[in-house]
């Protein structure tokens, strides 16, 4: 694969199903959600997605109740990260169960279909814990982004 891969990784109709995904679980939620994309994953995967939630600002919510879900493509590895808001409000293994929920469409290659799901189970959860207020606001881009 070529360096730009990671932005033609998904076609412009698959872009708008995610971010379809996206709006539509942000609805019921005061949650924000955003996928990241990238090339590659520099050293621990984990530590790598973190510092791109902050880069991404994604830690200065209202209520610090963000999930990134972060695609290395290069590397073949993802990340599903919560802010602090709302992963001290479900069980130690949801993150770990959403990605294995995720994987399978993976595996055969239905990115953006595992994507969708992992999204939907993840504003799900957000739903129960942060459900969407009168005032919210939509705090972050609903696009994917790439770097």
């Amino acid at each position: 694969m070529s360096e730009k891969q990671a932005k033609e990784f998904f076609s412009e109709e698959e872009k708008l199903s995610i971010r379809d995904a996206i709006v539509a679980a942000e609805t019921h939620t005061s949650g924000e959600i955003r996928v990241h994309v990238e090339n590659h994953c520099k050293g621990d995967a984990v530590k790598h997605a973190e510092k791109v939630f902050a880069r991404l600002k994604m830690n200065k919510t209202a209520e610090r109740n963000g999930v990134l879900f972060f695609v290395a493509v290069l590397d073949r590895t993802f990340v599903i990260y919560g802010d602090v808001g709302i992963h001290s409000h479900v069980p130690e293994n949801f993150w770990d169960s959403v990605r294995d929920h995720m994987l399978p469409f993976f595996k055969q290659k239905q990115f953006t279909k595992g994507l969708c799901e992992g999204i939907r189970l993840a504003g799900d959860k957000l739903q129960e814990h942060f459900p969407h207020q009168d005032d919210d606001k939509d705090e972050l881009p609903n696009e994917v982004s790439f770097s």
